[in-house]
């Protein structure tokens, strides 16, 4: 037995108490702030809509372990990135035409048995931060060719095909020592304490709007699109016929900005996650639920 069957039979094994009985509907998340709180907004709207108890599998853990959930039954239901699904799941060469990585994750996803519905509405790539007193760099062509760089990654940029590897020779990126990995949530902390020069963060992240930080433009487009989407098993959307309508009716009602806040609104403000979620869907669908 190969380890992707190994693990699949493990995550199987784990989620083995929602095989008894009538089969609730599961959603699950990753392992990072924007999908629980994604996972959460998701779970909410279905329960709303469809006026049922949904199970809720949050903070599994990275992109291949909520996969392969996903794969196993464990979960009915994820939120995720087309260009990590498409580099990171299906090992393909990153696409910058974010139509045409949609088309290709659908294709490659439906061979799984699985469906990506339309997309959310907003794209968290990644965004290459540092501190506004490197400001003057702008473009990561420039502060590669300008110094060596101390880098703070999350541990997947590490090794993921659109992560670390790649930038580095795209740009010929320089980095003083290796790159500190550590966990998402404390990349911005590393930064201001001048830890680490620069970090590679989300263009989502909450923290962006109010820390004295700054993006630098990704000027040879190095990655791919990153447009989020609910994806789900086609056999769960068969079981529950209400459920592909009800998560269509997501689709488009998050920008980057609101994406921001919202995250900004557990990270920086500490707010529970299902109560910023509730006040998401009340404002979104106010009067339609």
């Amino acid at each position: 037995m190969d380890r992707t069957k190994t693990l699949a039979s493990l995550i199987a094994l784990l989620f083995c108490a929602s095989c008894g009985g009538p089969k609730k509907i599961v959603v699950g998340s990753k392992n990072f702030t924007e999908s629980v709180l994604l996972g959460e907004i998701v779970a909410q709207h279905i329960e709303r809509r469809l006026h049922v108890t949904v199970d809720r599998k949050l903070n599994l853990g990275g992109t291949l372990l909520a996969h392969q959930a996903l794969i196993s039954g464990g979960i009915d239901l994820y939120p995720e990135y087309t260009g990590t699904a498409l580099t990171a799941v299906l090992k393909r060469q990153p696409v910058s035409d974010a139509a045409k990585v949609l088309e290709q994750v659908r294709a490659g996803y439906a061979m799984y048995g699985l469906v990506w519905l339309p997309p959310l509405g907003f794209n968290n790539t990644f965004a290459m931060v540092v501190r506004s007193a490197d400001a003057s760099y702008g473009t990561m062509s420039k502060a590669a060719q300008s110094r060596t760089w101390r880098l703070g990654v999350g541990y997947e940029f590490l090794q993921r095909p659109d992560g670390l590897p790649g930038l580095v020779k795209a740009y010929s990126l320089k980095g003083e020592g290796a790159p500190v990995s550590m966990d998402l949530g404390l990349l911005y902390s590393a930064l201001q304490s001048n830890k680490v020069d620069m970090v590679a963060a989300s263009s989502t992240d909450g923290m962006l709007s109010v820390l004295d930080v700054k993006t630098l433009q990704d000027d040879r487009h190095y990655f791919p699109p990153y447009e989020c989407a609910v994806v789900a098993r086609n056999e769960s959307l068969g079981r529950h016929p209400q459920l592909g309508e009800a998560l269509k009716e997501l689709s488009g009602k998050l920008n980057d900005q609101t994406m921001q806040k919202l995250n900004y609104a557990v990270d920086g403000k500490h707010r529970q996650v299902k109560d910023v979620a509730a006040e998401f869907l009340q404002s979104s669908f106010s009067g339609s639920i």
